[in-house]
């Protein structure tokens, strides 16, 4: 029998479907008839909200997040959003499964992304800029780490090679904008390259995105700056004022202190390298919300982490 795709579960509605699906979230909650267990299911497709409203408890403790499993469930509509209340459910083995099937990755083929990416190092005509940037990417292993990461666990770009997309359209909007206002284009250009290099170590390669131990205790911010901090090292002559420049954006791209940023933004560089940043996170988490939605939806699932939803254009 042919998998049913999250993305195609609206042409099931109001049906039962057995099907296996990748765990990538769950979580016992309480209702108002006692403790249900709420799932995060996923496939290459996309990702799907699911409920066990019978038995959550002990169904909880049959599976890990980042296991695949096995259900029967119902495919409901609930307020506009496609839903799976889920019947029974098993531990799935591996034999029963091709694990490819659940891992979602960029819509762009990696060659691509990689021809995209080396286009913007050589771009930085500053001789310390380059040197930095091939001193670490040029490490073939690290480069095929970075080529495969995630930009993150569950907002956007959450999937094998969004790290490097993300970091694409990041040096994109920094390009952009560098002919705006009187900033260096080599400078903002290597903070949008190296403001998220870390995550390569921030997250796991499991299936199931994860943190890594080191990302939990130390993140990613203050990791890319031991990064670029050891590589300029690796450079005789390397002008201390330039690294502190590109350590402070590197610090400080998050913007906010309440977004963990290290440092808030003290250079235009800074700044610019932030916002260029926080559009593409946030345009691409909202973009992956609603094409998520079933065809006919007028509003997006539950933004969870900017508290909204978010109407469905259709011109």
């Amino acid at each position: 029998m042919e998998h049913i795709l999250v993305n195609e579960l609206h042409q099931h509605e109001s049906k039962e479907i057995t099907e296996f699906y990748l765990a990538v979230e769950k979580e016992l909650r309480e209702g108002k008839g006692g403790q249900y267990l709420r799932l995060k299911l996923q496939d290459r497709s996309g990702q799907v909200s699911a409920n066990v409203w019978k038995d959550a408890s002990k169904t909880a403790g049959e599976f890990d997040a980042g296991d695949v499993v096995k259900i029967r469930a119902q495919v409901v509509n609930y307020k506009g959003q496609i839903q799976l209340s889920i019947t029974q459910l098993r531990f799935a083995d591996k034999s029963e499964y091709d694990i490819s099937a659940f891992v979602a990755r960029s819509k762009f083929e990696p060659e691509f992304l990689a021809e995209r990416f080396w286009e913007f190092v050589d771009k930085v005509e500053h001789e310390y800029l380059n040197r930095l940037l091939h001193v670490i990417f040029d490490d073939k292993d690290f480069f095929a780490r970075f080529l495969q990461a995630p930009a993150a666990k569950g907002w956007h770009h959450n999937y094998v090679h969004g790290l490097i997309e993300h970091t694409i359209a990041v040096a994109s909007l920094c390009e952009f904008t560098s002919t705006r206002y009187a900033v260096s284009m080599d400078l903002l250009l290597t903070g949008a390259i190296l403001h998220d290099v870390a995550k390569v170590i921030e997250y796991n390669s499991k299936i199931a995105i994860d943190f890594t131990d080191e990302g939990r205790l130390l993140g990613h911010l203050s990791m890319s700056d031991q990064i670029a901090v050891e590589a300029a090292a690796k450079i005789p002559g390397f002008p201390e004022d330039l690294l502190l420049n590109v350590r402070h954006m590197i610090l400080a791209h998050h913007g906010e202190y309440e977004k963990a940023s290290v440092r808030l933004p003290q250079t235009l560089e800074a700044l610019i390298l932030h916002h260029c940043d926080n559009l593409d996170a946030q345009a691409a988490g909202v973009s992956q919300l609603l094409a998520a939605a079933p065809p006919e939806a007028v509003w997006s699932e539950f933004d969870r982490i900017n508290n909204r939803y978010y109407r469905i254009v259709r011109i």
